[in-house]
């Protein structure tokens, strides 16, 4: 999908709804079924309201907020995991998300043949894989686990992997959410360099995590979102100080 100018990810009044299914006891249950199966017992989450956000190419944007201010749902909007129930989210370019850990991982199949299966599904040929598939390998550690099956695999493996495929995709716009949560030290700091190397390269990113310390670092901008709706759009330093500071009163 392609925007005027130089837009790489346009949120405009996004909504997204889940419905919880649950019932609160066996009597509710039981009335209702007597009732002919009148009202609702499920409760609706509304995740997201009215979202508006703008990130133009090159933009390294961290997106912050408590548990449940919608973070994660809002990357697996933009990543095309989810559809929002209104508004529009529109991206420019190949967007790469490392959204859950080996998400698109196939727990029988070897660290090879996943290393194809997810650079297919990120959008590489065949033999874009091939010319790059040794320095996949290189970068994430793995080495003589190549090709073992990926069910045997530590979570630290699983990330080293599932990081190293996404960023040798070379997408215009790179999904990350809390990714670098998983790992050992050393390879954590590998992957923030790959990401300021990406950055450099005028790469767009937009970055989920909790370390504050990290995004003010990898990232210029800030979204703050608290109960599904942004509160804050600004310099990164401003929006982390805020969200400390609510942090500390909650």
């Amino acid at each position: 999908m392609t925007l005027q100018g130089q837009v790489a990810i346009s949120c405009t009044g996004v909504r997204k709804q889940f419905v919880l299914r649950h019932t609160r006891s066996l009597k509710e249950a039981l009335v209702w079924l007597v009732k002919g199966r009148k009202g609702d017992l499920s409760k609706k989450f509304l995740a997201l309201q009215d979202v508006d956000i703008e990130v133009k190419e090159g933009e390294t944007v961290a997106l912050l907020g408590l548990n449940g201010s919608g973070k994660s749902t809002l990357l697996k909007l933009i990543s095309g995991v989810l559809q929002p129930d209104g508004g529009s989210v529109r991206t420019r370019g190949r967007v790469a998300g490392l959204i859950e850990v080996g998400a698109g991982f196939h727990h029988d199949l070897s660290g090879r043949d996943n290393v194809y299966l997810n650079g297919a599904i990120l959008g590489m040929t065949e033999k874009q894989i091939d010319e790059k598939f040794d320095s996949i390998v290189e970068f994430s550690e793995i080495g003589e686990f190549i090709d073992t099956e990926v069910k045997f695999y530590s979570s630290g493996m699983y990330l080293r992997l599932a990081f190293s495929i996404a960023v040798h995709t070379d997408p215009e716009v790179f999904l990350i959410d809390e990714i670098l949560a998983v790992g050992d030290e050393p390879f954590q700091r590998k992957c923030i360099a790959k990401i300021k190397e990406l950055s450099a390269k005028g790469k767009t990113l937009f970055v989920v995590s909790h370390d504050l310390d990290l995004v003010a670092t990898v990232c210029e901008r800030g979204v703050l979102l608290e109960h599904g709706k942004v509160i804050m759009d600004g310099e990164v330093h401003d929006v982390v100080g805020e969200l400390r500071r609510r942090t500390s009163t909650h």
